[in-house]
Order: C-alpha cells, then structure tokens, then sequence
C-alpha cells in the first residue's frame, strides 16, 4: 500500500511565510527526496519540501499507465544509501518503484518536510538581502537562503502541434495523464507515438481492446529486455549476505557503463548493437512490409534504444495496425492521414513524450538584476555541472542541463549533484556569506567543453532528430562521459569557480580552513 504524504504542522500562514527557511527544495521525485534525505543527515532540518501534486514520487507518482516501468534495473534505480534486498524483478514496475520512495520518505524522517499541493508559481531573488521568495499558486510565500530545484526533465508532458486535435468527440489523454475510468475493452483506439511509454503500453492494452491503431512517425531500435521475476531465494541472499547485494550493484553498474565507449567516444562501435538489433527485428516480425516499416534509418542510439520483449509480438496480432502515414489533423471521430484515409476510434491516447531540450523551468525564475532565466536560456539551457547557473545565486538545479544519461541509472548523476549542491548549501550557512554565484566565464569554458565532446557523440552524428536536442541541433541533455567522471567533478565545489559575496556586499573567498571543514561536512556529515 502506498503511504499518504500528510501535512507538516504549521503555527499559521503567516508565521510560515516571515520565517527564512536555510532551504527550499522543489519536487518530490528522487532529486527532491534525495536532497531532502541528505540535508537532515547533516543535521540541516530548516528546510521545506514544495510538491504541486497530492503525493510524491514525481514521474513514477504521475506515470500510472499499463505496463508502466523502469529501463534501468532495479538494483541500480535506487538509492546507494537505501538498497532494497526485495525487488521484485530486474527491472522495477511504476508501483514498486513508487513504494520504495515512500519507503525512503519514511525511513528517512522527511515526510513532515513535505508541502503537497503547493505548485510553484515564481522564484525571485533579492540581492540586497541574498533571499529567494517563492510564491505558489495557493498564496503562500517562502523565503529561504537557497533554493534546490528537483523538477526533472520529465514532468511536463507534451501533446503533439496537430490541426483539430480539440475537435476529438471520444476519449483522449495522454500517457502521463492516464485515464484509469475509461475501459478500454474492446474499444477503437489510437496511440500516437511510438517512443519509451509508447511500447509498454501496446503490448499491455492490445489484448483487451478491440482494434488498435499505431501512429508512428520514426522508428525506434528496440533490443530484448532482459527482465525476469527475482527468486526468493535471491532476495534472502540478498537481503542476509549484503556484500552479495553490494556486488551485484556494481557488476550492474560497470556493465551499464561501457556504453558509454560506444555513445560518447566512438559512435563506431554501435554498428554491433545495430546489428544485433536488426537481426531482434528480423525474428520478431515475419512480414517483409512492417518490418521495413520498423527498421530506422539512423544510427542506433542516436534516439533512446528501447528496451521491450513483448513490443514487436503485439505487433503482429491481427487486431493491431502500424500506420506510418503522417497525421494531417484530427477530426471529431478518428485521425485522419496525409493520404486521405480517416480511422474511426474511439479513444486517443497521447504517447508523446515530455518537454526536455528545449524546457526551461515550469514558474518563472527572476535572479540578479531581474534577468529571467528563460531569457538567459533562450539559445538553449546550461549551466555549470548541470547544477548552478550564473546570475541566479545560491541556486542548485538536480538533474539540471546536460546530466542525462543514455546508458545508465539517473540516481547515479541525483546523488552526485546533491552531495555538490550540499557543499554550496554549507557555505550559505556561514552568517558571513550572503551568496555565491558561479563566473560566467567558469560556465562558459564548461559549456564549451561539453558541446565540444557532445560533437562527437552518436547523438549528434548518428543522422537522426530526437527530444535530446533543441530545434537548433544543440544537445542540452545529455552528460557525455562516464558518471564516475561526473561524480569526480562534483566532488568538491572549487571556491575559485564563484564569487562570494559577503554580508556587507563586498567580495569574499572562504580561507583553506573553512574550506576543507565544510567539504569534509558535506562529504561525510
């Protein structure tokens, strides 16, 4: 059973809104947990948790489709800090994933910290008094010393630009917003999109409706999953002889991580995933024309490979249709394609991805001298280690620009960032200090650096167009290297890399002393 995130006890609104908070963390997915985690560990406990939703757990809360689940085994897709001996396949279903959270929030003592249905509606920093004021849709107001930003790069689903998609008569939503009321059974439906929820929830709806029409407009590669249920045996092993568990973790992680050779070093080396992925197609699908139909034209990696053992086979059931003509609008009763044909359904799900390259924040961000980060933003998002962004003081982002990863779990680069931002929060913490904000041009030599590496990178070289890059072509989503090299260089936050300024407004870098006392903190704390 999911636990139920309960209201911190506050005196009034009022009081609430005067105090000055050490931290406001934004989101409840793993970045915003993780933070919150960490903080009370280092004994930092004024801090408040802001979650626009009615529970937490972020994408795993709001992604409740048939077949939902994660890419990234289990073992690996959770805290280094809270293994969980009892997973109950390799690779972790939506409700499983969303009870450990809970777990965690609990475990951990951060519930209380936690303000749900509190959406944020704009964050403003003063530079007089090196506060931020966040404001959120109900009214209320906080005012902090630093702000933690978890919102992900998957949380603000996207419906495709189609003429008369408001003129659908019948049921339509999109897989992040899943509607559990209406019953599919034997219905007409049509799924638009053929990406990540995409083909995992085929496979899990074909059976039950009645006809099924898939709206696909570029092929993804797609290799077998190699997911199976967890013995009990393995869990007692597991969960006695944690070494064992330690282990497996870590054969894990070096597996996922020699990926990285062939994405962001030597894009060559994917002609043998690619062929491996041909020949999966190859058995999977018997008819020549779909077949063709399935095998993408671009370098496989170039979008995100896609994992799926059941995807292609439902495919091949008689009730279900891949229909690769574009869309040329929707009408009030179906979809109708650039070569004329309307398809009657009666439902429309919208398998169509989130906002992610060109996404720059979910509530307005005013820093120093007012400048909005979505101005500063408008050529593409990035920051320095996709974690603080210069003119925007004592502001940490978690899973900030350029921290994704196609070839690993995503907590890896979280943890890493919020041991990073936790240093920052350190030093804020000293009454001397009252913001730091990283150099331009420390953020710009980065930024250069990563677009350099990102040129050579199968997702910029391997001839397809994907949610990773901006419209201009610019990759401000991916980390291109290894996570063990991201996590060196968030190990320690460099004082040389920001401007400290003092209370009395003048410039100020923190003595060697002070320095090795807050890292040793934040590190070990």
């Amino acid at each position: 059973m999911v636990a139920q995130t309960l209201e911190r006890p506050s005196l009034n609104q009022n009081s609430q809104a005067k105090k000055v908070y050490d931290v406001v963390i934004i989101g409840t997915g793993f970045a915003g947990l993780c933070m919150g985690i960490r903080l009370k560990q280092a004994g930092i406990e004024s801090f408040v948790i802001l979650e626009k939703g009615n529970g937490i757990g972020g994408t795993w809360r709001d992604n409740t489709y048939p077949g939902a689940a994660c890419d990234v085994q289990s073992h690996l897709y959770s805290f280094s800090f809270a293994p969980k001996s009892d997973w109950s396949r390799l690779f972790g279903p939506q409700e499983e994933i969303l009870n450990y959270m809970n777990q965690c929030t609990d475990r951990f003592g951060i519930r209380s910290f936690i303000r749900t249905n509190s959406e944020v509606s704009g964050a403003s920093f003063d530079e007089k008094t090196g506060l931020w004021e966040i404001n959120t849709v109900g009214g209320k107001s906080y005012k902090t010393k630093s702000v933690v930003s978890g919102t992900g790069g998957l949380s603000r689903p996207v419906l495709p630009n189609i003429k008369g998609i408001d003129t659908f008569k019948g049921a339509k939503f999109h897989s992040a917003k899943w509607d559990h009321s209406y019953n599919l059974q034997g219905k007409k439906v049509a799924v638009i999109g053929t990406g990540a929820s995409a083909i995992q929830i085929v496979p899990t709806i074909a059976p039950i409706v009645g006809t099924l029409k898939l709206f696909q407009r570029t092929p993804a590669w797609i290799i077998p999953k190699p997911d199976s249920n967890i013995s009990g045996s393995v869990k007692g092993i597991f969960k006695f002889i944690p070494p064992l568990r330690w282990l497996f973790r870590k054969a894990i992680y070096w597996l996922n991580e020699i990926g990285v050779l062939a994405f962001a070093i030597n894009p060559k080396l994917m002609k043998i995933f690619e062929k491996f992925a041909r020949s999966f197609i190859n058995k999977s699908i018997h008819n020549e024309e779909l077949r063709k139909k399935l095998t993408p034209n671009y370098t496989i990696g170039c979008k995100r490979i896609l994992l799926s053992n059941d995807y292609y086979p439902a495919l091949n059931r008689e009730n279900v249709e891949l229909v690769t003509d574009g869309i040329e609008e929707i009408t009030s009763s179906g979809v109708k394609t650039k070569d004329g044909v309307e398809h009657k359904v009666d439902a429309i799900i919208f398998a169509t991805g989130f906002q992610a390259a060109e996404a720059v924040s979910p509530f307005e961000i005013k820093g120093r001298e007012g400048k909005l980060l979505a101005n500063v933003w408008e050529d593409g998002a990035e920051a320095y280690l996709g974690t603080t962004v210069s003119g925007f003081p004592n502001l940490f982002m978690i899973v900030g620009p350029n921290t994704g990863l196609g070839h690993s779990s995503m907590i890896l680069m979280i943890e890493s960032q919020v041991q990073y931002a936790l240093q920052g929060i350190r030093y804020l913490l000293n009454k001397n200090i009252k913001f730091l904000d990283v150099r331009k041009d420390v953020q710009d030599r980065y930024n250069k650096e990563i677009q350099r590496r990102l040129g050579k990178s199968v997702w910029l070289t391997g001839g397809c167009v994907s949610w990773y890059n901006t419209s201009s072509g610019r990759n401000t989503t991916l980390w291109p290297g290894f996570t063990f090299e991201f996590k060196a260089r968030t190990f320690f936050l460099r004082p040389k890399d920001y401007e400290f300024v003092r209370a009395d407004g003048k410039a100020k870098k923190p003595g060697i002393g002070s320095r090795v006392s807050m890292i040793l903190d934040a590190t070990f704390g």
